[in-house]
């Protein structure tokens, strides 16, 4: 079993010191875990230059069956690059995000890369599951979707677990070989949370959006143009995350449509709504979407172009269906079409075919997020976000539901 301790890693004591100003900070007054609300607006559980981290990056975000809300994000050790000595780390609120606990560390590879945090809650045993991808630090994306890495060095996969609201995870098992077929080179969970089913023949699944790299068929033309063989997928498990196999595979290559970072949300009706990034494709516009009516296994029909999210940026995105009757199904990201600025969230009442604005959070410098329901009829938002630039924190905004349904 993995101990979580940021105690272990260099610079302890000044981390530690800086974690307790941060909490300091943040404080508010003291609730049942995600009962009635503290008198709180938002909270930083992720600082750059905190905790013995350079840069935090990539969150992702769930709340228990106890109502804690686990905060996981890339504790990055260089600066805010995708290459280098990456580490996953989380962070604990009992108090519907308004303080968060000391920081941990989930997973460390040394001077190696694991990111793209995954997570998902088991609704059979309440454990949450997470899924993460490694890759030696000495080497950059570019050369792996190049093909001159070797596997042991490219992109792997793994899962953890935890059995006790996040305190401790399981060690990593690696489950490459089911998961990613042998000509993929890029290869990413996620990132933020997965989705389980419950409701249709599906119940209980447990379903990872992914995305990968395919190698250009022998003797293409196409060097330099590794993004067009972007493709998604789905990963699922239906034993509550001991085993895992390959769902629906995008496989179109034809550079219109260069599917990449997905998020994935069940819809009231069984289906699931998958939203992914256009990684510059040719098709005019950057978010795309498709649905799934068997679980994640195939898709009802290929990924297109979503115009009503025309505002967002080349940028991974969340979507989260919330609960309730009538209740919509939620996108949040970037609003500035040019730039990573101004996260937004906006809803959509018909599963996904259009969506509107609904709340702007703040005119700053934003990239990633993930959206997680609280109770006491809230919507929380984990994002990045900074005025200089989108990595400085990791901010946690609490907004009240009406507000996004008005």
């Amino acid at each position: 079993m993995t101990v979580l301790s940021r105690a272990v890693m260099p610079l302890a004591a000044a981390g530690l010191a800086l974690l307790a100003g941060a909490a300091a900070a943040t404080a508010a007054p003291a609730a049942a875990p995600d009962g009635p609300a503290p008198a709180c607006t938002s909270s930083v559980p992720f600082t750059a230059g905190q905790g013995g981290y350079a840069a935090y990056r990539i969150p992702a975000v769930v709340s228990t069956r106890r109502g804690t809300l686990v905060a996981f994000a890339e504790g990055r050790v260089g600066g805010a690059g995708d290459t280098g000595n990456i580490d996953v780390v989380l962070r604990r609120s009992t108090d519907g995000g308004c303080t968060w606990g000391p920081l941990a560390v989930v997973a460390d590879d040394g001077h190696d890369t694991r990111g793209n945090p995954a997570p998902v809650v088991d609704p059979r045993t309440g454990r949450i599951v997470l899924l993460t991808t490694y890759n030696s630090g000495a080497v950059t994306e570019a050369q792996i979707m190049r093909g001159e890495v070797t596997p042991e060095q490219g992109r792997r996969v793994f899962v953890q677990t935890s059995r006790d609201d996040g305190r401790t995870f399981s060690d990593s098992r690696e489950i490459t070989a089911r998961v990613k077929r042998p000509d993929w080179r890029w290869y990413a969970t996620g990132p933020g949370h997965a989705v389980a089913l419950t409701r249709g023949p599906h119940r209980g699944r447990l379903v990872v959006s992914a995305n990968h790299s395919a190698a250009p068929p022998a003797g293409s033309s196409d060097t330099g143009q590794e993004a067009k063989y972007y493709g998604g997928h789905a990963l699922f498990s239906d034993d509550d995350g001991v085993t895992w196999r390959l769902g629906y595979v995008d496989e179109d290559h034809d550079g219109v449509n260069n599917i990449n970072e997905t998020s994935a949300a069940e819809l009231p009706d069984g289906r699931l709504y998958f939203s992914s990034r256009d990684q510059n494709g040719t098709s005019p516009g950057n978010r795309l979407d498709t649905y799934s009516s068997d679980g994640g296994a195939t898709l009802d029909r290929p990924y297109t172009v979503q115009p009503t999210l025309n505002d967002v940026p080349v940028v991974q995105g969340s979507v989260l269906q919330l609960r309730g009757p009538g209740a919509p199904l939620l996108f949040s990201g970037p609003s500035v079409p040019t730039a990573r600025q101004a996260m937004a969230v906006w809803r959509s009442g018909d599963a996904g075919a259009t969506f509107v604005r609904a709340a702007t959070l703040s005119q700053q410098r934003a990239a990633y997020s993930d959206l997680v329901q609280l109770s006491a009829g809230r919507v929380g938002v984990l994002y990045e976000t900074g005025v200089s630039g989108p990595y400085e924190t990791i901010q946690f905004r609490r907004l009240p539901m009406p507000d996004l349904l008005n």
